[in-house]
């Protein structure tokens, strides 16, 4: 990809600010939502079980993650999940809807 071409992140939404809106909507199934907050902490305890006691929770960290995810995409929200392309900020997206939950700014 030549420097002139867009990423696939900006290619749609100039900023993380107008994705946002879009990517709730593909997360509108409250079981979805809690598969991805299941999901994310998961990812967080593998990554700090990781850096304290096995690399290889490295390795399972985005198993579970997208595991858990993708379950909540093709089983419940019958979409194609947003990672696909929209990388970055599919991933920035997962982590400000686990924070809104864990911080009881989002219902769970």
């Amino acid at each position: 990809m030549d420097s002139a071409s867009p990423s696939p992140d900006t290619e749609r939404y100039k900023s993380f600010a107008a994705f946002y809106p879009f990517y709730m909507t593909e997360h509108a199934n409250p079981v979805s939502r809690r598969l991805h907050v299941v999901g994310t902490s998961l990812v967080i305890v593998c990554l700090a079980l990781g850096a304290l006691q096995d690399w290889r929770f490295f390795v399972a960290a985005p198993l579970i993650g997208y595991g858990f995810a993708w379950i909540g995409h093709f089983v419940f929200e019958k979409n194609r999940p947003a990672t696909f392309k929209y990388p970055v900020y599919s991933l920035m997206g997962d982590f400000r809807l686990w924070f809104e939950t864990v911080s009881g700014r989002r219902k769970f």
